[in-house]
């Protein structure tokens, strides 16, 4: 699928309106959060965020934010 997007003013900021063939594909609706990652190629990837997904990595964070120092030494 080959989209191409508008950027658009909304108040101080840029948006972007994104047509329902990708809501779609992506499963997602008004008021869903999505993620912009970047790929190992340099591209831009965005994909929905499900809520199993975003509970698990505040689960992922909040282990690597008390665990920090351990972690920092199994990295050497």
């Amino acid at each position: 699928m080959l989209l191409e997007l508008k950027l658009r003013k909304i108040g101080n900021s840029v948006g972007v309106i994104l047509p329902k063939e990708a809501l779609s594909h992506l499963q997602a609706d008004e008021g869903d959060a999505v993620t912009l990652t970047e790929g190992t190629d340099g591209r831009l990837l965005l994909s929905s965020q499900k809520t199993a997904v975003s509970e698990q990595m505040r689960i992922a964070k909040d282990i690597m934010q008390r665990y920090r120092n351990t972690l920092r030494e199994l990295a050497k």
